[in-house]
């Protein structure tokens, strides 16, 4: 992911995400944050087709919808996954599987204990599919994330979550 991508990937957000609008910032910030957790899903012609926004994080804490960070903790216990979007014509694809693969890997090369999200928009399913399970967290770090967030790890063996 480069900075000048970020106009497109903001027209994926809101063709994925309609309901969770999120500023340019906060796609600013994670990039020059963790960009090794920034990845821009590319296809026929060079055209972006998806992104994944994600960075080290505290486990058991959501990140809030929207929101700047300033920094990482400086004792990171998971690679916090914020976003996965793809655009409609791109959903079954096999791409999202892709994409969790090589950012689960990218958690253990970090030796992180695990891979943390929020499951919106009925995405539980799928993301139970790739190993996460449902976590019990605050209610009010999810409220911004609508009524069916579920807060979900993927923990890695032998790991202390």
């Amino acid at each position: 992911m480069q900075h000048g991508d970020l106009p497109a990937l903001m027209e994926i957000a809101a063709a994925a995400h309609p309901d969770f609008p999120e500023d340019e910032a906060v796609f600013a910030e994670r990039l020059r944050l963790f960009p090794a957790g920034c990845r821009t899903l590319v296809g026929a012609r060079g055209r972006l087709y998806g992104y994944v926004l994600s960075h080290p994080w505290q486990e058991a804490l959501p990140v809030p919808l929207d929101s700047l960070l300033a920094t990482l903790p400086a004792r990171p216990e998971t690679l916090y996954l914020h976003d996965l979007a793809l655009l409609p014509g791109a959903r079954g694809s096999g791409a999202a599987g892709e994409v969790v693969r090589e950012l689960l890997g990218l958690a253990r090369g970090l030796g992180l204990h695990s891979v943390s999200l929020v499951a919106v928009s009925g995405s539980a399913g799928f993301w139970g599919r790739q190993g996460f399970e449902a976590r019990s967290t605050a209610a009010r770090e999810l409220r911004c994330y609508g009524d069916d967030a579920v807060f979900m790890v993927h923990a890695f063996a032998g790991a202390e979550t």
